[in-house]
């Protein structure tokens, strides 16, 4: 059906004809044909697009207003009250995916350049964005949060008198820290002070003497080496790899990923990144270029791992223009494979296995690929290099699972010998 068409015969069409969307939704119902959608959920999605063209009118926007921000606050203020004249869609899991198809074919301006700076804390927050992406190297996202916990920290103190951010002070710090202590864990409360350290790191460029203010910062009490690293048995890894049909194509898909997270220790961002580059069948092994705190380091490709990638590219995967190795298989086709999708397929493997109860997170796997081979005799060095630690401490927490280890250097109780 002709995308004019396809238009023309939704119930609310004026919604779309009227608002700043209408010029491009001919090539929104194109990406979506392009993606692999099927027509039935192309028309769902127009309708979700309809009912949010009609928010926006309200609102008196134009295009150059609907970003990122405009769809959360759409999705969290606007449906749950919804009072819009029917027929509307107003199921936020269908609105949102419509609407993440909706946003790349929106032209936002850059970060900084085009962005009209009105405030001092603006002016801050633009010059501590190029510092953690140029100078730091860091993950958008990253940057993202470190930014808005630094904005409420700025907010917090700020005096809308003076015309430029001064440096806080160390009651301004504590009471800061303090606050956020009351809502959130202590590992999160962590992300808290490391985003101010790293704020004082910044302002230290500039010439003003941080160093008594990062010292300040107080200790986070976590206990996070309380109890031993959660990992799976032998035969529960068994009946896990077990639980995957690798007679059909996601099945296969599902199936090699198991055996990265498990054989490899590799986090799911590194999995989602791997490239058909990375794989040197010859020398048999893998090249790891999006780790954490993007770090390339090259692994050892096991022979059961890389049969199970060779079966997937060779049976399973689809004719895709992309060079990641696992890509969706559903719409939308010629993405890779995100994260949460790695994390819900693991998921259902766990369930299908019966071990649902125990694990639900693929870090145990990673976890898992530790203890093995810390019982196998590994060294903590060689650990460390397999899992991409920086410092020891970081794996030495693996040595704790290895009881029979521990009870032959433990000393004897004086009782025991009298």
């Amino acid at each position: 059906m002709p995308t004019d068409q396809l238009l023309a015969s939704l119930a609310r069409v004026e919604w779309i004809a009227s608002s700043p969307l209408c010029t491009i939704a001919n090539r929104y119902i194109l990406r979506l044909r392009a993606c692999h959608y099927s027509e039935h959920t192309i028309r769902t999605y127009l309708i979700a697009c309809a009912h949010f063209s009609y928010w926006v009118t309200g609102l008196d926007l134009d295009l150059d207003h609907i970003n990122a921000e405009l769809v959360t606050r759409y999705l969290q203020q606007h449906l749950p009250v919804c009072n819009c004249p029917p027929p509307r869609k107003t199921a936020i899991a269908d609105s949102r995916a419509a609407l993440r198809q909706l946003i790349p074919l929106i032209p936002q301006p850059s970060y900084g350049a085009e962005k009209v700076v009105t405030t001092p804390i603006q002016r801050e927050l633009i010059a501590y964005h190029h510092y953690l992406a140029g100078n730091c190297g860091l993950a958008a996202n990253t940057c993202h949060q470190r930014e808005r916990l630094i904005c409420c920290f700025l907010e917090s103190y700020y005096d809308a008198n003076q015309t430029l951010v001064r440096l806080p002070n160390r009651q301004e710090l504590l009471h800061f820290v303090a606050e956020w202590a009351q809502h959130w864990t202590p590992s999160s409360l962590n992300v808290v002070k490391g985003s101010l350290r790293s704020y004082l790191r910044f302002r230290a460029l500039s010439g003003d003497q941080t160093q008594s203010l990062a010292a300040s910062l107080p200790r986070i009490a976590n206990w996070t080496r309380a109890t031993l690293p959660k990992a799976m048995t032998e035969p529960q890894l068994h009946a896990f790899l077990g639980a995957f049909d690798r007679n059909n194509p996601v099945g296969k898909r599902d199936y090699a990923i198991a055996r990265c997270l498990a054989d490899l220790g590799l986090r799911g961002q590194e999995v989602c990144h791997l490239q058909l580059e990375a794989l040197d069948w010859r020398n048999s092994t893998l090249e790891i270029a999006y780790g954490k705190g993007r770090r390339t380091h090259r692994l050892p490709l096991p022979t059961l791992t890389g049969e199970a990638i060779a079966d997937y590219l060779s049976h399973g995967r689809p004719t895709v223009s992309l060079r990641t190795v696992f890509v969706r298989h559903r719409a939308p086709l010629g993405t890779p494979l995100s994260v949460p999708a790695i994390r819900s397929a693991m998921g259902r493997a766990f369930a299908r296995c019966g071990l649902s109860d125990l694990f639900c997170s693929t870090h145990v796997l990673r976890h898992t690929t530790a203890v093995r081979l810390q019982k196998s005799g590994a060294s903590l060095k060689e650990i460390a290099d397999l899992l991409g630690h920086k410092n020891l401490d970081t794996t030495s927490r693996y040595a704790r699972v290895d009881l029979e280890g521990l009870r032959s250097v433990a000393m004897p109780w004086p009782e025991v010998l009298s």
